[in-house]
């Protein structure tokens, strides 16, 4: 089974094993492999996710919602974008209800402020929210700049991107805080 599947760890193993019905102890596994001369726990393929955002900073944009309650009970939704190399914010837009349409635009609109500074970015990282439609990730297709959207939520994904709430940016908000 280790042949078979390289990549996997001997926990991984375990849970196969046990889920065809196989009553048998992790540690008997990790011994198995061990005198098989297989590595127990192979050496993942690729970067961490902290290595990753460490080495990419500088090409990084990270874009998602937040929202805002009104003192008039209305909830506004904030298209939030930050640089993950300065953790320079941009706010993209505010409205009441995004839709796809509305946020394809934002993201036109934000590749024309940034000018010739989005020449150097490589990644956008979004979540999978409906409303990042296929025409949002071709605005940033056609700029070279490639899409991630992880496919599950992980701690790390927003380590290295945490935003401070909106209300302690300088008023009149100006498009970043710092």
């Amino acid at each position: 089974m280790a042949r078979e599947n390289p990549t996997w760890g001997y926990r991984r193993i375990h849970g196969e094993l046990v889920g065809l019905g196989h009553h048998i102890a992790a540690s008997t596994i990790w011994n198995i492999l061990k005198t098989a001369g297989i590595d127990p726990a192979p050496q993942r393929s690729g970067p961490t996710w902290r290595q990753f955002l460490t080495a990419q900073a500088h090409a990084i944009l990270a874009v998602d919602f937040a929202h805002v309650d009104t003192v008039f009970l209305r909830r506004l939704y904030l298209l939030v974008v930050i640089e993950h190399a300065t953790r320079r914010v941009h706010l993209a837009g505010i409205i009441a209800h995004p839709t796809g349409a509305w946020v394809t635009q934002q993201a036109r609109n934000l590749l024309i402020d940034l000018g010739d500074q989005a020449n150097r970015l490589r990644f956008l990282i979004r979540d999978r929210d409906s409303k990042f439609t296929p025409a949002f990730d071709a605005v940033f297709a056609a700029a070279d700049i490639r899409i991630i959207a992880p496919q599950y939520y992980s701690r790390g994904f927003t380590e290295g991107c945490r935003l401070r709430p909106v209300s302690s940016c300088p008023s009149p908000v100006r498009g970043y805080a710092e």
